[in-house]
């Protein structure tokens, strides 16, 4: 595996960080930056022209990931060469299909299955019903392809999330890069490190991803009594107080955060479904817990590997970054305190993960995590 790194800050031209004298092969390019950089019309040519053959992968950000640096407003670049294996990429637009679930399926059809390892998915984030395009990859139970990735971000604007495979960045995109090759190791985890408070709720109304009534009450308006003065800044306030939801009492609870709210029907969309019946707390954490968290996502992402990772795609949450502010590098120093240095980072700061559970194969979509991919040949 050879690998090339870039950052291109402001109006300068890309930077190169790693991998200055390797000459790649039509190489996979994961380009994840910051929303207005990836707007602009020269933008898509830039790269394109530093890598001719390349399979060009664009994603926006809430902060991007590069090494152990954390960075805002820029474009970073990680250009990989397998040399024992392949992969394939495919993607489609939210338009296309009516459902996220059946985007999924049909996404997850297109690729081969035989030698199919594992496939990562950099998805749009703004609207999308990330647990039913995980399902609909995941329909068949003797599909035993891993799966993770990441929604795509916006800062803490929440206004619209950009991706794209060979062309300009656009709305609505879902990318899904699969994997071949019997040399490949991928593991894969995450951990997220917040603390449930203050009352358990029941779902009494929701739909999919929609939440509509707490407990027989409207649910905006119950949210909105808990946050006090910060449901004013709603719903970027949303992202530091997140919902815990347990579907099942054997069930790892999933962490849900708010994407968009809707006052005139008092009404809240998260990333993931939030099934009725479903018990709910509001949760809290630390900088420290958060920073903790990390360290243990990279253990379990470690655990049971055979081979050292040579490349590390993190996609952490924007909820996460808020919390942390000025130590927002220390979650990233943790995980490469744990899977070592030799291995070439990259990610970006996400609206939503994609991760098994520790000790489990089904990917769920996850918030407010640290979530990683460790990949080598």
């Amino acid at each position: 595996m050879k690998i090339q790194q870039a950052v291109k800050e402001a109006n300068r031209p890309f930077e190169l960080r790693l991998g200055k004298d390797h000459q790649l092969k039509q190489p996979l390019v994961l380009v994840f930056g910051n929303r207005y950089a990836l707007e602009n019309e020269a933008m898509f040519e830039e790269v394109r022209t530093l890598f001719p053959e390349g399979h060009l992968v664009f994603g926006s950000t809430a902060g991007e990931i590069v090494g152990e640096s954390v960075l805002e407003g820029t474009v970073t670049l990680t250009a990989i060469a397998f040399e024992k294996s392949h992969f394939l990429v495919k993607s489609k637009n939210v338009k296309d299909i009516t459902d996220d679930y059946s985007l999924g399926k049909s996404l997850f059809d297109e690729f081969p299955k035989e030698g199919l390892r594992h496939v990562f998915l950099v998805s749009e984030g703004s609207t999308v019903n990330g647990s039913a395009l995980i399902n609909g990859f995941q329909r068949d139970a003797l599909n035993k392809t891993s799966l993770s990735g990441g929604l795509c971000g916006d800062d803490d604007r929440f206004e619209r999330t950009l991706a794209s495979y060979n062309e300009k960045p656009k709305e609505g995109e879902i990318v899904a890069i699969g994997f071949y090759g019997e040399s490949l190791e991928i593991t894969s985890a995450n951990y997220g490190g917040w603390t449930p408070f203050g009352p358990e709720r029941i779902i009494t109304k929701s739909k999919n991803n929609v939440l509509y009534e707490l407990d027989g009450q409207p649910a905006l308006d119950l949210y909105k009594r808990y946050l006090g003065d910060k449901a004013k800044e709603l719903p970027t306030s949303a992202l530091l107080f997140p919902l815990s939801v347990r579907v099942d009492e054997s069930d790892n609870p999933i962490v849900r955060t708010i994407l968009t709210i809707d006052e005139e029907m008092n009404t809240m969309t998260l990333a993931g479904d939030v099934p009725e019946g479903s018990r709910v707390q509001l949760m809290m954490s630390t900088v420290d817990d958060i920073a903790e968290a990390a360290n243990i996502a990279a253990q379990y992402a470690m655990n049971d590997r055979k081979t050292a990772p040579e490349l590390a795609i993190l996609v952490s949450c924007v909820g996460r970054k808020l919390v942390m502010d000025q130590r927002t590098e220390e979650e990233v120093e943790e995980v490469i305190s744990v899977i070592g240095d030799k291995a070439a980072v990259t990610g970006f700061y996400s609206y939503g993960e994609m991760a098994p559970f520790a000790g489990e194969e089904s990917c769920k979509l996850h918030n407010q995590t640290m979530t990683l991919t460790l990949f080598s040949e």
